[in-house]
């Protein structure tokens, strides 16, 4: 290859867009084998790696390749043949960059979904063509909805296992369009799959003439990349650490750009109404004239302000600091979190200590009427609506953008776990 060839090649890798994406799925609907088969159709797997997972598939008696073998890294995962943990993945194609969240399928580790989910576009959900659309299913489907991702992909995996059958697929199809529809899921993806023998998953299969649709690879390929949302926000800027160098009177804030855009000569708001502007914006590479969503940056500004770790700069309409909301809640812990419980709140880099007035109701994931109102607590996995009440002011906005803006968690005081994740405003139904 030539210097201009390994330079073009470059260009083109640099060029192509990132989609992040993420599976879920109850136990055993084979979402390690989908990835697994993902990274070894796309030729993601280095030799070294496909010679060990042949290895191991043979010791286990496998016939062929167990695909599962190149996602579950752990040794205790391999012996009970589970996922446990959220991992993430990455491959490629000639079109774009993946960045995959293999998350668990077992109901105590939804927590480990709502963190894959937050950070993904897509989420593909499996279920097994055998069992169909269960409570696991609409349980993912549910956070999905909450977290903001618009598209969701059904993978109806093991069709091989009920003869590739086109009622039982058109069953589950319809079944799964009818919950999706009732959620404001507008258009959601079902593609029959076999994970194991490679159908639709890349390759398109020649088992199924009934289908004419996309394989998964194909509507991952085809999908926009969304970056747009949080951009499309007025600027949102959480300090994270206040810089100063005395011998050069250097002073700056640093932190990430939550959402919109920032540009030099841009003016601001500063907590308690006070206004000033940006002079400069600078980066690890060095001071640039604007700076995006997602971006790391440290802002000077015109005025010296008494600004602290966990203050806001925003441009465009400032959120009215409150010290009362609603949130929706996902329970992350096995300790409840019960209504007058005193907590903190850690929202963007900001800590305040909160209390839960009142607990609403928690979210029957399996009907839209039959909510549990005025529960005692919210436990592990549930989804709850709740009011919270805070020591002092905060800047809180309703949840956008996967979590841009207007997320937050809920922490025990005495330990320090998480209890509970929550976004402001929202409301499922």
């Amino acid at each position: 290859m030539t210097v201009a060839q390994a330079t073009s090649a470059t260009d083109l890798l640099a060029a192509r867009q990132t989609l992040r994406l993420c599976t879920a799925g109850s136990v055993d609907d084979g979402k390690s084998t989908f990835v697994g088969r993902l990274l070894h159709d796309t030729k993601s797997v280095l030799a070294d790696q496909l010679a060990s997972v042949e290895r191991s598939s043979a010791d286990r008696g496998f016939e062929g390749l167990d695909l599962s073998l190149l996602v579950d890294g752990l040794r205790a995962e391999r012996e009970q043949g589970i996922t446990i943990d959220v991992a993430y993945r990455y491959f490629a194609t000639d079109k774009r960059t993946f960045i995959l969240a293999d998350t668990p399928g077992h109901v105590q580790y939804t927590r480990n979904t709502v963190t894959g989910m937050s950070t993904s576009q897509v989420v593909v959900l499996l279920v097994d063509a055998r069992n169909g659309v269960v409570e696991q299913t609409i349980r993912h489907l549910t956070v999905a909805k909450l977290l903001g991702v618009r598209t969701v992909i059904l993978a109806v995996n093991k069709i091989d296992l009920v003869d590739y059958s086109e009622d039982t697929f058109t069953q589950i199809k319809d079944t799964f369009e009818a919950k999706a529809h009732e959620l404001g899921i507008e258009q959601p993806i079902v593609v029959p799959i076999s994970a194991l023998k490679g159908d639709n998953v890349v390759e398109r299969s020649t088992n199924m003439d009934w289908y004419t649709g996309p394989t998964i690879l194909d509507v991952l390929e085809e999908i926009p990349v969304n970056s747009g949302r949080a951009l499309d926000l007025d600027f949102r800027f959480n300090i994270q650490y206040v810089l100063r160098e005395h011998a050069s009177d250097y002073r700056a804030y640093a932190g990430r750009i939550n959402a919109g855009t920032i540009n030099v000569g841009d003016t601001v708001t500063a907590p308690h109404g006070r206004t000033t502007t940006v002079v400069g914006i600078d980066t690890s590479d060095g001071e640039v004239d604007s700076a995006r969503a997602g971006q790391s940056v440290a802002l000077r500004l015109a005025d010296e302000i008494d600004l602290v770790r966990g203050d806001l700069l925003a441009a465009g309409t400032r959120p009215e600091p409150v010290r009362e909301f609603e949130a929706t809640v996902v329970g992350l812990s096995e300790k409840e979190l019960t209504a007058g419980k005193a907590v903190k709140l850690r929202y963007g880099t900001g800590l305040e200590r909160a209390r839960v007035v009142s607990i609403e109701r928690t979210l029957d994931i399996d009907s839209a009427d039959n909510d549990v109102l005025d529960p005692a607590a919210v436990g592990l996995n549930d989804i709850a609506h709740v009011t919270i009440q805070t020591a002092g002011e905060l800047p809180v906005e309703d949840y956008a953008a996967r979590g841009a803006v207007g997320n937050f968690l809920l922490i025990d005081q005495s330990s320090g776990n998480t209890l509970a994740a929550g976004l402001v405003g929202k409301r499922l139904r």
